[in-house]
């Protein structure tokens, strides 16, 4: 299911399932192709490096609007 895409970071899946987002308390998505959690409703996008979660606000790079 969703292992095969969240192994390819080293995050483990059941980890993913329970992280929310710092700021707004919601849940994340995860962005194979960035390698980054994301949260909608922030507008941000938390990095995952060397498989580790950086679930800063100050970490997470602010989303583009331009997707709509």
């Amino acid at each position: 299911m969703t292992e095969d895409k969240t192994r390819a970071s080293g995050v483990d899946p059941r980890l993913l399932e329970v992280l929310i987002c710092p700021v707004t308390r919601t849940a994340l998505e995860y962005d194979r192709e960035a390698d980054e959690l994301v949260s909608k409703k922030a507008g941000l996008a938390y990095p995952i490096r060397n498989g580790i979660p950086i679930m800063l606000e100050d970490e997470a790079r602010v989303m583009d609007g331009d997707a709509s």
